[in-house]
Parts: structure tokens; C-alpha cells; sequence
């Protein structure tokens, strides 16, 4: 993929999901950007735990798809319409339920129209990924923003 300009930074990234998805914002935390990368932190609480004392994999899920859309928006800008159109997901190991979960997603294609993520998510403090996924994006056209 070629190289392309950043457009947004993490402190821009953590500011526009506290004013977009206010309702999840809190939860999630962009810790470092690099061009076509991202990595980023879900804050583990009670809420994110399921029975058997591990994190469900619906948190484990929305820390994978957040941290895709996360990466195309630092290359694309704020486009708050971008939407989820197709996820892989595989759970390979349980996560502790007293730790955060981190993952780092890259850009595999960047288009026009779809941005293309491999994520991988860990338990910190955990050598091996807890989970893998390819996401899907869809780009609104320049004139939906």
C-alpha cells in the first residue's frame, strides 16, 4: 500500500469519538497512531466481563471494529459515516477478565470507497493475541462526510 499522510492524530481521534459516540467513547482509548496503524486500548470493566470470568466477545468485537474504523479514519479524516460491511472475527484464547484489552489494527487496502483492517487484539499483559480479525469498511463519498 502507498504511503500516505496521517489526518488525524491520536489526540484528534480521542476527541472526535468523545463527541460522536459519546455512548461508547469512554470505553475505548487510541494509544498510538502511525500511518496505516493503530493501536488501541479497551478500559476492561464489569460490564465487558460474561459468565466464567473472561471478557465477552462482543467487547472483544467492538474493540476490533473500533480500532479499524479508528485506523481509516487517521488516514481519511473525521468521516463519521463510515460503516462496518463485512468482519471476520476468531476468539483463539481467553483473555483475563482483570486486564484491558489491547489491539493494534493496520491498513491492509485503502480506497476510495472500502478500507481494508487486520486487527489483532490482546489481553495485556499476554505475549499471544486473544483474537484476530479482518474488517471491512465503507467509505461515504466526499460529499456525505
Amino acid at each position: 500500500m502507498a504511503k500516505a499522510e496521517l489526518q488525524m492524530n491520536a489526540d484528534q481521534l480521542n476527541v472526535f469519538m468523545r463527541e460522536v459516540f459519546q455512548q461508547v467513547a469512554d470505553d475505548f482509548n487510541v494509544e498510538e497512531v502511525k500511518p496505516n496503524e493503530v493501536t488501541m486500548r479497551l478500559r476492561v470493566t464489569e460490564k465487558h466481563l460474561r459468565p466464567g470470568g473472561t471478557v465477552s466477545g462482543p467487547s472483544m468485537f467492538g474493540l476490533a471494529d473500533v480500532a479499524a474504523y479508528v485506523a481509516t479514519l487517521a488516514m481519511i479524516g473525521p468521516k463519521a459515516l463510515a460503516v462496518t460491511t463485512n468482519c471476520s472475527l476468531d476468539f483463539m484464547r481467553k483473555p483475563q477478565a482483570d486486564a484491558d484489552l489491547i489491539a493494534t489494527a493496520r491498513l491492509l487496502k485503502l480506497g476510495r470507497q472500502l478500507s481494508v483492517s487486520h486487527v489483532l487484539v490482546y489481553s495485556e499483559g499476554m505475549a499471544d493475541p486473544v483474537a484476530q480479525a479482518t474488517m471491512t469498511y465503507a467509505i461515504p463519498p466526499a460529499k456525505m462526510g
